[in-house]
């Protein structure tokens, strides 16, 4: 069976992986995100995630792997919002965000060190925010939560209750789009049921 490994160090990302009956092993990129400039969020976030995929692919300890790198970022009115600064620009960025949608951009790169080949795409899921009182969001950015995620919500947390729908894959909000790994691993002829780790892993 092919080993599979996510670049990333991202919690949520591994479980989605886990849940959808995969076991990979995770090679942190250490990649700084800073480097990478672009002209819209959803192309930031696909160069995002081809930098941590390739690499981690270029280490001997993921050589004959599957590398799946991942990053997500917030477009709202066009600006890319990735992991907050700190909590007053978490607060601000609530403040500016309730009450209206934005795109929760996850670029997608999937690299076989075997064969040398690689494809990536974005998945885009538009998100409905609530609208969270002044104290909800001072509780919900003293949780520390928003300071860990992209566009500092997230849809499996504290911040569940403040957003009110979603258009699109649930998953990708979360960390990646299963359904679009699905397509990336056929597109290197490699079908997903073959990577399910066996039922007792």
């Amino acid at each position: 069976m092919r080993r599979l490994v996510l670049a990333s160090q991202s919690p949520a990302r591994l479980n989605l992986l886990r849940q959808a009956g995969l076991a990979p092993e995770v090679i942190v990129s250490g990649f700084d995100e800073d480097a990478v400039t672009a002209p819209t969020p959803a192309e930031l976030a696909l160069a995002l995630a081809e930098a941590k995929a390739s690499l981690v692919s270029a280490r001997p300890e993921a050589k004959g792997a599957l590398v799946i790198g991942c990053d997500s970022v917030l477009d709202l009115d066009g600006q890319a919002l990735g992991k907050p600064a700190d909590a007053e620009e978490a607060t601000a960025r609530w403040k500016a965000m309730r009450g209206r949608a934005g795109t929760l951009q996850t670029g997608h790169c999937v690299y076989d060190t075997l064969s040398g080949r690689h494809t990536s795409a974005v998945a885009s899921t538009v998100v409905r925010f609530g609208d969270p009182t002044d104290d909800e969001i001072a509780a919900y950015v003293a949780s520390g939560e928003p300071l860990h995620v992209a566009g500092a919500f997230t849809l499996d947390g504290r911040s569940a209750p403040f957003i009110e729908g979603i258009d699109g894959d649930h998953g990708n909000v979360i960390g990646l789009s299963l359904p679009l790994i699905r397509r990336l691993l056929g597109r290197l002829g490699v079908g997903i049921t073959e990577l399910w780790a066996p039922a007792d892993h």
